[in-house]
């Protein structure tokens, strides 16, 4: 409920806020919780998952049942050859005794209890129902990393484009600039046609790349959006800032231990073996007998007239004890079942040690990403400083005559292009950083905080 609250309050507060709203990352992963179907989904699983603990439970607990019936009913019975005996009138034999009801009234009911006492195949039931309780945590752990995954790449996803599309119009200012310029050299006569037609090309490529810039970012914040139901036209992330830099990580060792302790698919997959290996416990020849404390209790009434008056037969019946199960012959089902059960749990085993593959090199590509992305962000940084050095020049040279306005267009493309590799650069450290804490399963709202300190908004910047 308090979740839910602050997603009411946050969403009250973006409608009030003015347009060029900073998104904090930490805010959209709140939001994102109230309002992501998926994750939503997750969460009924989950609490679905919760009443698995009880069923297991309550195989062991006494059971009740009550049964009545009424209606009309017809019996005749005719017994002959019958020995009668009574105090005062001696012994008869060859006695017969018929008996008829047409059409009588007929009522009965029952009641049985049934405690267990002892049953393989139930114990294994209800260890299998506790692990899937178990898989049910694990999965709603899971679903919540995964959301917030999901909730960082969407943010990050606007940011690029909000980036790019930034860049591109600034770049589309300058080319328009620069067409400006080289109509006005031609028409002076200082410069070739070829100046003209080159940037009349550019400034046009850069039309259409503008329009598709637009496009992107409008359906990267509809996705935002539809995830943490705020409205998509006034949310803006924040940028990383020149402080996203890991400098630290532990050593990989450490890691890929944390992951095969820690991964919840790795846990789920355990859970899953040890389910399979229950299933085939259920169908093992040790497991078929069972003992029971049953009790019973009825009574059964038929009325009515018949061939030879009015009659009616009343009887009533109650026992308590035990009762022994054992299948005997069951045609070879049963035992099909223990094969097919042990089949899946060997497959049940092969999935589990493949995952556990797939998630120590995931967890190997994490820590490199995110020990060398460090100096692959210094490295960028510094192209994009050589990159601004030189379109300065090239524009120096431009004006002198010394470069042509292909030079200058060149060169202003590759500084936007470095500027958005840094910024692209920097953004996959920070995810590789989450990313990796996913893969160990201790990835949570701390961490993300841990994150969302390393942005910044866009003070210095004009929104798209």
């Amino acid at each position: 409920m308090r979740a839910r609250r602050i997603g009411v309050l946050l969403v009250a507060g973006v409608l009030a806020a003015p347009s060029a709203y900073a998104l904090d990352l930490v805010e959209a992963w709140r939001a994102a919780q109230e309002h992501d179907l998926e994750y939503s989904a997750a969460r009924a699983a989950h609490e679905a998952g919760e009443a698995r603990r009880v069923q297991g439970s309550a195989l062991w607990r006494p059971s009740v049942s009550l049964t009545g019936t009424a209606g009309r009913m017809s019996s005749n019975t005719e017994t002959t050859g019958a020995q009668f005996s009574a105090p005062g009138l001696g012994q008869s034999n060859g006695v017969a005794f018929n008996t008829s009801v047409n059409d009588g009234t007929s009522g009965s009911w029952a009641v049985s209890a049934r405690q267990p006492l002892f049953s393989g195949e139930r114990l294994a039931q209800s260890r299998q129902l506790a692990l899937a309780a178990d898989l049910a945590d694990l999965q709603w752990a899971a679903a919540r990393q995964a959301l917030m995954m999901r909730t960082v790449e969407r943010y990050f996803d606007v940011v690029l484009a909000e980036d790019s599309l930034r860049v591109l119009r600034e770049q589309q200012g300058a080319v328009d600039r620069a067409l400006e310029e080289a109509q006005e050299r031609y028409r002076v006569g200082d410069s070739p046609i070829t100046d003209t037609h080159e940037a009349t090309a550019r400034s046009q490529a850069i039309k259409a790349q503008v329009l598709a810039a637009e496009t992107d970012l409008e359906l990267k914040q509809v996705a935002l959006a539809d995830m943490t139901g705020l409205p998509p036209q006034s949310l803006h992330p924040k940028i990383p800032s020149e402080e996203a830099a890991v400098t630290q990580v532990a050593a990989l060792d450490r890691w890929l231990d944390d992951a095969a302790s820690g991964n919840p698919t790795l846990r789920m997959q355990a859970a899953s073996v040890e389910v399979a290996r229950q299933e085939a416990a259920k169908y093992r020849a040790i497991s078929s007998p069972s003992l029971d404390l049953v009790a019973k209790a009825g009574r059964d009434r038929l009325s009515g007239s018949g061939d030879f008056g009015s009659a009616s037969s009343t009887s009533s019946s109650g026992m308590i004890g035990v009762q022994l199960t054992v299948p005997v012959f069951t045609g070879g089902y049963r035992s099909a079942q223990h094969e097919e059960a042990l089949g899946l749990a060997e497959k049940a085993r092969a999935e589990e040690a493949r995952s556990r593959q797939q998630i120590a090199l995931q967890t190997r590509a994490a820590w490199l990403g995110l020990t060398v992305g460090a100096s692959r962000v210094a490295a960028l940084s510094a192209a994009l400083e050589s990159s601004r050095a030189r379109l300065d020049a090239t524009r120096l040279g431009h004006q002198v005559g010394d470069r042509t306005t292909l030079d200058l267009l060149n060169a202003q493309s590759d500084a936007s292009s470095a500027e958005l590799n840094l910024l692209q650069a920097r953004m996959a450290l920070l995810t590789e950083r989450l990313r990796l804490a996913a893969l160990a399963g201790v990835l949570d709202e701390p961490e993300l905080q841990a994150v969302n300190a390393r942005l910044q908004a866009r003070n210095d910047r004009t929104n798209p």
